[in-house]
């Protein structure tokens, strides 16, 4: 994949008004924003806060051809390869953590020459957004130096001018579409988060196009209250959508947990039928709920409530 061209990125970029307007609408418009071949990146980190209504959506309207990306990346990677709507990976990990293993799927795609995988360190992929965020062609760093990822990605090499060391130097991202989901948000899309943002506000910065569900939307009063929380600014946002339970079954600092659970049953289902079982899980969970409220309504309401509960004890 060409890695984009700054210039034309930060024209892209300049041209976004910073007028204070309204970008409240549904799940389903804002999607409408995404077209076939973008490259959209995901928000959050794992299964902590990822836009899984925003993702499912894009898999319900039939994109196709679409460069993915996250720093951390789970299984919501996977649906997009099972379906063949993504053509690029490009991560530093694909799945759900460590006692579920390495995706199966990605390298059943990756192996046969199905997609294209970029495989990052956590911290050069974490620059490669910074530098797009910060408008700039890449970014020095010593990550990855003295290791096999130089040799299968796009990073070049100098001499540091002021010491002789050499710099890795990894090319920016710019991504066409930034898919973030956070705890709250006014009408005018300006974004507060609680607990680590991860790489969040550089994706929204180096991104054309930025788009957000939010737990819940509040006054813009309320955010004025404390501007300090604000990690996205509203003149980033294209489109805000107000959708609770946004990154269910993953994790919400505060509000739920993970569904554990629910992760070993998808697993355990690939491990006895092989990689067809997330196309099986799709049809359950994301074609056959017509809304995110169908979709939550396949869920046992009592393990929501245990779930919701188990985050409040944590926070103390």
């Amino acid at each position: 994949m060409k890695t984009a061209d700054f210039v034309e990125a930060r024209r892209r970029l300049g041209e976004k008004s910073l007028k204070t307007t309204e970008k409240l609408t549904t799940l389903a418009k804002a999607v409408n924003l995404v077209r076939d071949g973008d490259h959209v990146a995901f928000g959050g980190c794992m299964f902590t806060r990822t836009p899984l209504a925003l993702a499912m959506e894009i898999l319900r309207q039939g994109r196709t051809g679409l460069t993915i990306s996250k720093n951390l990346m789970c299984y919501e990677g996977e649906w997009f390869m099972a379906v063949d709507a993504a053509q690029n990976v490009i991560t530093s990990w694909l799945g759900i953590g460590l006692p579920w293993g390495i995706s199966r799927i990605l390298r059943e795609k990756g192996e046969s020459g199905q997609l294209r995988l970029e495989d990052w360190s956590h911290m050069g992929l974490g620059m490669r957004y910074r530098a797009g965020a910060m408008g700039l062609p890449f970014l020095p760093t010593l990550t990855m130096l003295g290791s096999g990822l130089a040799e299968v990605t796009e990073t070049r090499s100098m001499a540091c001018p002021f010491t002789g060391q050499t710099l890795n130097l990894v090319p920016a991202l710019f991504p066409d579409v930034a898919l973030l989901h956070v705890h709250r948000a006014d009408r005018y899309g300006n974004c507060q988060i609680d607990g680590y943002p991860f790489m969040d506000a550089d994706i929204a910065a180096a991104s054309t196009t930025v788009l957000v569900t939010a737990e819940e939307i509040v006054d813009e009063d309320e955010i004025r209250r404390h501007p300090d929380r604000t990690a996205i600014p509203g003149f980033m946002v294209d489109a805000v959508a107000h959708v609770p339970y946004g990154a269910y079954p993953h994790e919400m600092h505060g509000l739920y947990v993970a569904d554990y659970a629910h992760y070993d049953t998808y697993v355990d289902a690939i491990k006895a039928r092989g990689t067809g079982a997330i196309r099986e899980y799709l049809d359950r969970f994301v074609y056959g709920a017509a809304s995110h409220e169908a979709y939550l309504a396949l869920f046992d309401g009592e393990v929501l409530k245990r779930n919701e509960q188990d985050a409040k004890e944590l926070l103390g």
